[in-house]
């Protein structure tokens, strides 16, 4: 019987209402955390995996072997590469697709690769407009290795001092 009472006090006095109204108002007047998304950035792991990229040799010859490796532990199937043997006996890739519209960013395709040919780089902000967009072909990827080779050069050796 008292708990009823107690229960009905609470209703009438609407005490639910004011404990709702207290954490609002604590969190009014505390400092916001909200980052203003294209002006702020916020702090980026180095292991942080986005888009993907080919690199190449400081020669300017591209890494990529054609193992397949990546090709092959892709769960999601979204990589595709064709290749063809050269004159001296080496295999080099003449397709190396990545459908991102598929990929689920696992990090397995730059773990398995075994001349860190292809690498997941921090880039996040890309976008496309069509589905088409999202689909990278092997001159994409290079010019993405092309472009942020420095970065990628100091995100592979911070992370060596990991492993």
């Amino acid at each position: 019987m008292m708990k009823r009472l107690n229960a009905f006090f609470k209703s009438l006095l609407l005490i639910e209402l004011l404990q709702g109204m207290a954490v609002t108002g604590r969190y009014l007047f505390a400092r916001k955390i909200t980052v203003q998304f294209p002006e702020e950035r916020t702090p980026m792991s180095p292991r942080f995996r986005g888009l993907h990229a080919l690199r190449r040799y400081p020669n300017g010859e591209e890494r990529c072997i054609a193992c397949k490796l990546c090709e092959a532990v892709c769960p999601a199937m979204a990589i595709h590469i064709d290749m063809e043997e050269r004159a001296d006996g080496t295999r080099r890739t003449t397709r190396y697709d990545i459908d991102l519209t598929k990929c689920i960013f696992c990090g397995f395709c730059e773990e398995s690769c075994p001349v860190d040919s292809i690498v997941e780089t921090r880039i996040f902000d890309y976008h496309g407009e069509k589905r088409g967009d999202l689909y990278y072909t092997k001159p994409m990827l290079l010019a993405v290795g092309d472009k942020h080779e420095a970065q990628i050069a100091r995100d592979r050796a911070a992370d060596a001092k990991y492993r």
